[in-house]
């Protein structure tokens, strides 16, 4: 169990405040807070109100949280881009670590049974790719495109949250709980860079569960382009590829044309000085920014909490119900249930 401290450092952060704009907002000084969130003193009962006013979350929730070790998860496994700033990353990994508790407590509440399970394979002696064909085989997926990833990766135990996370530099979060992943996704991309980042995020919780590996961002792409273009099928694809070939191959695959052109080198398919032309006209077209065809790929959505919600509801939770059984004060605050219009945070229904 985590200490009060570190659960209170994970809101704060993740709510983008400073010690010292929490300290005002409770009415504290910034020493004071900085004791109470490093356990040097425990604040009274309505000081620990007043933190949870200003962070959204019941009192309960400040007290009964489990966060890992530290604050800020050092087992969370994130996709970024090169460009994210660590203010940007560090508070999205905050929000990974509170949206994972929040979804905790509101799981107590109903039992479930998972269809699948979320393999683990060692990343030491087991090739990312071999990985992606067993995972596969193992859930008994259908040999082609694979469709709805975020259903398949939710029959496998795993909380799937679509979440906006106010830019576009991170595009995705993981993290194992004790006994269920969770996953949150950036909602505010394309869908065929949520579905890459959801297929590499699967790689992170089946390859790096126990083991963190030198090289990990590069095994979950690799993962991932095999996950959803698996070699045997596309490679005939990929013969004599164009863009305008990649833009159909897209469609059909659910992916980008950057992942198809990078699927095709990988695989021996298109030389060094191919691929460099393809990215040359691809850049030229402005597709680098914006690729066409990403609106006719069938959305993702995540549902698992919905169902939970839709359960809970069933039994005779209203909205204010579910927020307090999540550690939410209120419907307002709810990040994982909420009403289809409010933003930036909502579960996709």
């Amino acid at each position: 169990m985590s200490s009060l401290g570190e659960t209170i450092v994970t809101g704060r952060v993740a709510a983008g405040l400073t010690q010292a704009d929490l300290a005002n907002a409770i009415g504290v000084t910034q020493a004071a807070m900085s004791r109470y969130e490093n356990d040097l003193r425990e604040p009274e009962a309505d000081t620990i109100q007043r933190i949870g006013d200003a962070l959204g979350v019941t009192v309960r929730f400040l007290e009964r949280a489990a966060p890992p070790a530290a604050a800020l998860a050092v087992d969370a496994h994130m996709r970024r881009r090169a460009t994210a700033r660590p203010t940007v990353w560090r508070q999205s990994e905050a929000q990974l670590n509170m949206l994972r508790m929040h979804s905790e407590f509101l799981r107590e509440e109903v039992a479930l049974e998972a269809s699948l399970v979320m393999p683990g394979f060692d990343p030491f002696t087991t090739d990312p790719a071999d990985a992606a064909r067993l995972t596969r085989t193992q859930w008994r997926m259908p040999a082609g495109p694979a469709r709805a990833i975020i259903r398949w990766a939710e029959a496998a135990s795993s909380v799937v949250l679509m979440m906006d996370l106010g830019n576009r530099r991170v595009d995705g979060l993981s993290q194992w709980t004790a006994d269920h992943p969770v996953i949150v996704v950036n909602s505010a991309n394309p869908t065929d860079r949520i579905r890459w980042t959801v297929a590499h995020e699967i790689g992170h919780l089946v390859l790096h569960r126990e083991d963190a590996t030198d090289d990990m961002e590069r095994e979950a792409d690799a993962f991932a382009a095999e996950f959803l273009m698996p070699a045997l099928l596309i490679r005939p694809e990929l013969a004599n590829l164009t863009l305008g070939k990649a833009v159909d191959l897209k469609r059909e695959w659910g992916v980008s044309v950057a992942a198809l052109i990078q699927r095709a080198h990988q695989l021996g398919i298109v030389s060094d000085a191919r691929q460099a032309s393809l990215f040359k006209q691809l850049s030229a077209r402005g597709w680098r920014v914006r690729e066409p065809a990403s609106d006719e790929i069938a959305p993702e959505r995540a549902e698992l909490l919905d169902h939970i919600a839709s359960h809970l509801r069933g039994r005779g939770f209203d909205d204010a119900d579910l927020a307090q059984l999540a550690g939410y004060q209120s419907p307002e605050t709810n990040g994982l249930i909420v009403a289809p219009t409010k933003s930036p945070l909502h579960a996709v229904t």
